[in-house]
């Protein structure tokens, strides 16, 4: 994504947890800075993109005492929504505003600028941010308020969850029916079975092949469920995924 960002013409000043991941834009126009005072003091916006709440936590309250009012601070972390809700009230304080914005696609899609941005926040600040979203992105969803891109991702990736449990099963079912496996698949794939689930599941040989995703995949789940408790709709997909995620995470 900050690939796609510094390429696209923006002026980029980085920071990192792991200084060595900086190491890939030395070929660039990004400039590297020292800490997070002196990227909170720098910049008119900030897009934090780290793995779980406790790290945006951090970050968030480290950039706190040095960025400007009438500035932007960008989640792009999957997280729960009421932390980006805490955050958003947090900051406001100080004339700051928060944008949730998480993403989907992984790795190959920001290379290719066609990641899916799921953003809550006011108009004016998702509207001010869509140059910068374009620029790693082929879709941008307004959802709502602070929290609601959480909330889409978070049903998005439930569905996911369930959709892979659901293709596990199916191609279980054709080996008990003694069907060829690679004629299944190519069947379903062109059929009305089809989803983007089904097409992950069958590139696995062993689920546990997964095990990185799950781990998200569970997590995302868990902060669903969390804010859903006993919806019908949510208990549905979670009947489907979790017999499925607990076989990707034993393995």
């Amino acid at each position: 994504m900050a690939r796609r960002i510094v390429d696209a013409g923006f002026t980029l000043l980085l920071w990192a947890r792991r200084p060595a991941s900086l190491e890939a834009f030395a070929d660039t126009d990004a400039r590297i800075a020292a800490s997070l005072a002196e990227l909170g003091a720098a910049c008119d916006v900030i897009c934090i993109c780290v793995v779980d709440d406790a790290g945006v936590t951090e970050i968030a309250a480290a950039l706190l005492p040095f960025m400007r009012s009438g500035s932007r601070l960008v989640i792009h972390s999957t997280i729960n929504p009421a932390s980006c809700v805490a955050l958003a009230e947090e900051f406001a304080a100080s004339g700051i505003a928060v944008i949730d914005a998480p993403v989907s696609g992984g790795g190959p899609g920001a290379a290719a600028g066609t990641l899916t941005v799921m953003a809550g926040g006011a108009a004016e600040d998702i509207a001010a941010m869509r140059p910068v979203f374009e620029s790693f992105s082929g879709l941008i969803s307004h959802l709502g308020g602070v929290g609601a891109g959480q909330y889409g991702k978070l049903v998005n990736n439930t569905l996911m969850a369930a959709n892979m449990a659901a293709a596990d099963a199916a191609l279980g079912a054709g080996a008990t029916l003694g069907l060829d496996q690679a004629a299944l698949i190519e069947l379903v794939k062109a059929s009305s079975g089809r989803s983007y689930g089904f097409e992950v599941r069958s590139r696995l040989k062993d689920v546990t092949m997964f095990s990185h995703g799950g781990k998200l995949l569970a997590k995302d789940v868990g902060l669903l469920g969390a804010v859903l408790g006993e919806d019908p709709g949510f208990k549905t997909m979670q009947a489907a995924a979790k017999p499925f995620l607990d076989k990707i995470l034993s393995g």
